[in-house]
């Protein structure tokens, strides 16, 4: 009975890797099992949280110079086709971050921008968060924890049928090195993906792609004592600096102009 249960545990997840493949805006083959339009629901549900739980900046320089500089990226980048309309909101936190949520929810963070000094630096990371909503990298990351959760589940039904020793422990092992073996790696392609996809943008929208290496710079010096590369959902610093000038090396030119949006004081 065990052994029928894990051979129809099997067939569902070959099934769900097969309906699954799909292709990232840079060509990458994606293994998706949940549809962006569930991801943007979710995104919207998230988002709605967090404008309830976080602190929105009211200072009017500040979201002006945000949604200035978000709206140039906006102009160059592809419709989407799971949702019409991008939000931005601008958060008053210390916290040196970004995010775009499926469905074109946009969060910036207030302490970002003591990092990202010009204009041109946050277009960079506005550019990146972008990315990760043109490459559906929300879906693709609820799916890859879905595909390794069942293939725990299958490993467990089969050593359970053969009766092995100490397989809770063996269990365990597993679950941490599904995690740093696929689940991070997996994160870190996402992110240079999305620095790839970033760059492309800044520089369609006019703006210079050579401060994203700043950027990457400002953020080494502000994150000091940050975790190993393979422990870290992101990649090191100097990784991601020779992957982003090598991708800005390779850019063509473009005659289109960034707006002055006007930096505030911070």
């Amino acid at each position: 009975m065990k052994f029928k249960a894990l051979k129809t545990t099997v067939a569902t997840a070959l099934l769900a890797f097969l309906v699954g493949c799909s292709t990232s805006p840079t060509g990458r083959n994606q293994f998706i099992l949940v549809s962006g339009a569930e991801m943007a629901q979710l995104g919207a549900s998230s988002f709605s949280e967090l404008k309830s739980n976080e602190k929105i900046s009211k200072d009017t320089k500040t979201i002006q110079y945000v949604q200035c500089v978000t709206d140039a990226i906006l102009k160059v980048t592809p419709p989407q086709p799971d949702f019409e309309k991008w939000e931005v909101v601008v958060f008053d936190s210390p916290q040196v971050n970004a995010f775009a949520l499926p469905g074109g929810k946009i969060g910036v963070y207030t302490g970002l921008l003591k990092v990202a000094q010009t204009q041109d630096q946050l277009a960079s990371v506005i550019g990146h968060e972008i990315g990760h909503v043109m490459a559906s990298h929300g879906s693709e990351r609820v799916s890859s924890s879905m595909a390794a959760n069942g293939a725990l589940q299958i490993t467990s039904i089969a050593l359970g049928a053969s009766g092995t020793a100490n397989s809770d422990l063996i269990m365990q092992g597993l679950g941490l090195g599904v995690n740093v073996g696929v689940l991070l790696p997996f994160s870190r392609a996402h992110e240079s993906e999305s620095d790839l996809i970033g760059v492309q943008l800044m520089n369609e929208a006019g703006f210079d792609p050579n401060q994203s290496v700043q950027l990457w710079k400002n953020m080494a010096k502000a994150s000091e004592g940050a975790p190993p590369e393979i422990l870290s959902t992101h990649p090191s610093h100097d990784t991601r600096i020779d992957d982003l000038q090598d991708a800005i090396n390779a850019l063509p030119a473009t005659n289109r102009k960034a707006p002055n949006c006007g930096r505030p004081n911070v």
